[in-house]
């Protein structure tokens, strides 16, 4: 089973009950212990130390308006918000490149900050800031996606601390959204490993092949499915194997080591649009072609990179 992925820890008590508190927020920016991480589309405030923890005090400037202020939860130690820099932060600027969108002072403070992505960041993230990361990058994107009801387009206001949205018109509660994926390390009877090339990533990477569950499909068939659908190889035995978040935006990946059909045609047939190549390895093969430069792997951060690496045995350089 695979244990401890990236985004899948966590070291905080999300608190839920507190999040109903009209007051909470107000509270939060007011108190000593409060930490603020910084938020900006798909990146978070970091440092080679790991996660970049504010005081409140030290942000005197920026937004707690309810949407951009996000209850994380809390530990012994600290409360946890997240700060949601708007996206368009420092875009529109004047013939001397100064902005001029009226988040002139923010933009300065947020060009003096480092950020990263949290796919590059999650494999050296502590517990504590891998769940604090992981949950606001996820929040954040729910909002950014979700300021109108999906049944009447009304206007929806934000509560529960960022956990919820509230239809302004028929007065509908929703929540954050999850959607299932599938991820799977394709293994056939000699023990090889079926790894895809897909259309959009560079030259040369290659990885477990993967795809959203369709409604009224259960994991296995959805596993089944979309191999089947991007290599033409039948599936028969389906082992779980772990799952993690991955908020880009808002999925759950579950990964499955799934083993091909005895006595199936082995032949690869991919689409050439959605996946352009696709091939199995034996480990000395990947081993070699990895540390040669010819194959690329998924970043460390991902649940494909543990797939591989539990079938391979050991990390892969």
């Amino acid at each position: 089973m695979l244990t401890d992925l990236p985004l899948a820890r966590s070291a905080t008590d999300s608190d839920d009950q507190r999040r109903t508190d009209p007051r909470l927020l107000a509270a939060l920016r007011v108190a000593p212990d409060t930490r603020v991480v910084l938020v900006h589309r798909a990146l978070v405030a970091a440092d080679e130390a790991g996660l970049r923890l504010w005081r409140v005090d030290e942000l005197p400037e920026l937004s707690w308006e309810a949407g951009d202020a996000l209850y994380l939860g809390r530990d012994d130690d600290h409360s946890y918000v997240a700060l949601r820099l708007p996206p368009d932060l420092g875009e529109v600027r004047d013939l001397d490149g100064v902005p001029v969108d009226g988040s002139a002072e923010a933009y300065a403070f947020a060009q003096a900050t480092e950020f990263g992505h949290l796919r590059d960041l999650g494999d050296r993230l502590n517990d504590r800031d891998a769940g604090l990361a992981t949950t606001a990058i996820a929040l954040s994107a729910w909002h950014e996606r979700n300021s109108h009801c999906p049944r009447c387009g009304a206007a929806t206001d934000v509560a529960a601390a960022g956990w919820e949205r509230h239809c302004v018109v028929d007065g509908e509660i929703h929540y954050p959204r999850t959607d299932a994926a599938v991820i799977m390390a394709v293994v056939d009877t000699e023990d090889r490993i079926l790894l895809g090339h897909a259309a959009h990533w560079p030259e040369n990477r290659f990885s477990t092949l993967a795809g959203y569950v369709e409604p009224g499909e259960s994991l296995e068939n959805a596993v089944r499915r979309e191999v089947w659908e991007e290599t033409r190889i039948e599936i028969d035995g389906v082992e779980y194997r772990g799952s993690q978040p991955w908020p880009f935006p808002c999925s759950l990946m579950m990964a499955f080591r799934a083993r091909v059909a005895e006595g199936s045609d082995m032949t690869i047939v991919v689409d050439g649009e959605e996946i352009t190549d696709a091939r199995f390895f034996t480990r000395e093969e990947l081993g070699n072609r990895v540390a040669a430069g010819e194959v690329i792997l998924p970043m460390r951060s991902s649940i494909a990179r543990a797939l591989i690496e539990e079938w391979y045995g050991r990390p892969l350089p």
